[in-house]
């Protein structure tokens, strides 16, 4: 074409030696995305990649929410990974949320702090770096998450690297949303699981602190929580005291009980609702944030445990970093919550079915030990119940064992003189 520059030999080379290239990163992307669904694994993966692509300092790759409301550091290239999962930013917000809300890639090729979209963490020593890419991830034409590249230097990003990285972002937005999707049935198949083992421990015949144990352990599991606890109503008093929690700190063994309506748990049974608290440290309402410090405790969900509209208790569900608990996981523990509620009811109801029965074995046998009574010494029937009534307090016996006593006692007799 006239007018059109020649390319050299060497020029054509090195094109073709960077498609060579690019087609290889892509090749080696596919291969790795589709050689596991572990969501792990493959952001793991990609941010390898990347780095490697961009030669970058850093790398960190945000997932959206499943409320679609905030992006959560998911992976991370030099350094970070204890902050994996305790980083989030809302659409919108910093660099990374915009990204995610428009949809469009961010390329800051010096001074990035200087963008006023920039957002500071203060534990990253990636705020003080200078050159900044920002890529979608999108599927579907839904906002997957966002990959971050930075350099600690200023660098000039050519439009073959900012293509390069689109083509990765949007080879894996797929790959991503169906590890998203295979965790998420694996988590279900887990809790339907501990649903499971749950049921089968209320309807089994342990005794009720056993059962209550048991449910607090697989629980903690299930929602991996650092602290777990079941809170009943005390009937005497009206207080929630720990009944259950497989915590083996004393110091929150010890913890005070509470009135109805006090703090989160009395808030929880007054108002029979869950309540969930972002961060107990920093709530005010909450009673114990010292020891709340101490035990290293964040995000709180507690749930009231109903049976007939009545609340007997709460569950508690504590976890170590911030933890906004998906409507799933809150199902999940209500579910759990009133099942233990079940198992409460019906071991009162075994005991007070125990102690009426234990009642009217001990008013017969009051009853025909008065008839032994009025029959032997000829006392009337209040004469004979009196006479036990003193027996019983100055010996310190219970009623049922003076009676025991006289019908023994006179079996006795009758046996003498047969």
């Amino acid at each position: 074409m006239a007018g059109a520059k020649q390319l050299t030999n060497e020029e054509l080379k090195l094109q073709v030696r960077e498609r060579t290239r690019e087609v290889q990163i892509l090749h080696r992307i596919s291969e790795s995305i589709s050689s596991t669904l572990e969501q792990a694994t493959v952001l793991k993966q990609i941010v390898e990649v990347v780095v490697e692509v961009t030669k970058a300092d850093a790398c960190l790759l945000f997932l959206i929410s499943e409320n679609k409301e905030e992006l959560i550091l998911r992976a991370s290239k030099n350094p970070h990974p204890r902050l994996i999962g305790r980083i989030s930013l809302g659409l919108g917000e910093g660099i990374t949320g915009w990204v995610a809300r428009e949809k469009v890639p961010v390329v800051v090729p010096r001074n990035a702090s200087d963008d006023a979209r920039f957002k500071f963490f203060h534990r990253l020593p990636e705020d003080r770096y200078q050159a900044f890419v920002s890529v979608p991830i999108i599927s579907k034409g839904e906002i997957i998450g966002v990959i971050n590249v930075q350099h600690k230097r200023s660098k000039r990003y050519t439009e073959r690297t900012l293509a390069l990285l689109l083509t990765i972002a949007n080879q894996v937005g797929g790959a991503i949303a169906n590890a998203r999707l295979y965790d998420d049935m694996r988590e279900k198949a887990r809790r339907l699981e501990t649903l499971s083992q749950v049921s089968e421990t209320v309807a089994s015949d342990r005794l009720i602190e056993d059962v209550l144990q048991l449910i607090v352990t697989m629980t903690a599991q299930l929602m991996s929580s650092k602290i777990c606890s079941i809170m009943l109503v005390d009937q005497d008093s009206g207080e929630l005291r720990i009944t259950a929690t497989q915590s083996l700190s004393d110091a929150y063994r010890r913890k005070p009980p509470l009135k109805v309506g006090q703090s989160m748990s009395g808030r929880a049974v007054q108002e029979q609702r869950s309540v969930y608290v972002p961060d107990v440290t920093a709530e005010g309402g909450y009673f114990y944030r010292d020891l709340a410090k101490q035990e290293g405790l964040h995000s709180l969900l507690s749930v009231p445990m109903l049976i007939k509209n009545n609340v007997i208790g709460v569950i508690n569900v504590y976890t170590s970093t911030h933890h906004v608990f998906s409507e799933e996981e809150m199902k999940t523990l209500q579910v759990i919550a009133n099942q233990s509620a079940v198992a409460i009811e019906h071991t009162r109801l075994l005991e007070k079915s125990f102690e009426m029965q234990e009642a009217l074995e001990v008013r017969k046998q009051v009853e025909r030990a008065k008839g032994f009574l009025m029959a032997s010494k000829g006392l009337s029937e209040p004469e004979a119940f009196r006479l036990m009534q003193r027996q019983s307090m100055n010996l310190r016996k219970s009623m049922r064992e003076i009676a025991d006593a006289i019908i023994l006692a006179e079996e006795l007799q009758q046996a003498t003189q047969a």
